[in-house]
């Protein structure tokens, strides 16, 4: 069989596409839940953990850094905020405009690592024609 690193990067990519995804939805219920009595905003944290799997060489290029991931350790984990201090009286923590803020800021991401896996598709479809 031929063993081949030719999937990494859309491996990675698709990883990252999957958290992206993960964070709008949470956002997207932070923002519904903005007049929820006690509600604590939810987020995840993706790009730490992709910071820990590519930070294991410091000087190998990125080519081996992307070899190098252990795709079982790239799991990112939702979480409740509740360091985010609270300026309301109902204990809510949700800031609505910083929210939409967040919101528009992983759409682009989103789009951007979605628009990254067609382009690598399209690189491995130009070699095999």
């Amino acid at each position: 069989m031929l063993n081949s690193n030719a999937f990494n990067y859309v491996d990675v990519l698709d990883k990252a596409a999957d958290a992206s995804w993960t964070r709008e939805s949470l956002i997207t219920n932070n923002i519904a839940n903005v007049d929820t009595v006690g509600y604590k905003r939810k987020d995840i944290d993706f790009e730490s953990v992709l910071r820990e799997q590519l930070g294991q060489g410091d000087y190998d290029s990125l080519d081996d850094k992307i070899n190098n991931v252990n795709l079982s350790k790239l799991n990112a984990k939702v979480f409740t905020d509740y360091e985010n201090y609270s300026y309301r009286l109902d204990d809510n923590n949700v800031d609505i405009d910083n929210e939409q803020v967040e919101l528009a800021s992983e759409q682009l991401k989103y789009q951007t690592l979605t628009q990254s896996l067609t382009n690598e598709f399209n690189r491995m479809k130009d070699v095999l024609i």
